[in-house]
């Protein structure tokens, strides 16, 4: 490398914005090995709805225990929103 070149950045070490990432960036990251868990209302009763990363659906379960432990289960990271 000569005096006048710039490094490159390391795609790990660039700015991304989270909210326009593509499913290999997302894939990237991880995402297989993450999922959320977020509170819904069904057919009028409160339940906890289980999904993947990029926001696919993956499962309802009746209490957040229930839904962290099926993501565990699955060898999986939770993480809960609101």
């Amino acid at each position: 490398m000569d005096e006048n070149s710039v490094p490159e950045v390391p795609a790990v070490m660039q700015m991304l914005d989270i909210r326009h990432l593509s499913a290999e960036q997302l894939a990237g990251l991880g995402v297989s090995q993450i999922a959320y868990v977020k509170p819904v209302m069904m057919n009028g009763v409160r339940a906890f709805a289980i999904h993947a990363a990029d926001g696919t659906p993956m499962a309802v379960a009746g209490d957040c225990d229930l839904a962290v432990a099926a993501i565990r289960q699955h060898e999986m990271l939770p993480t809960l929103v609101n």
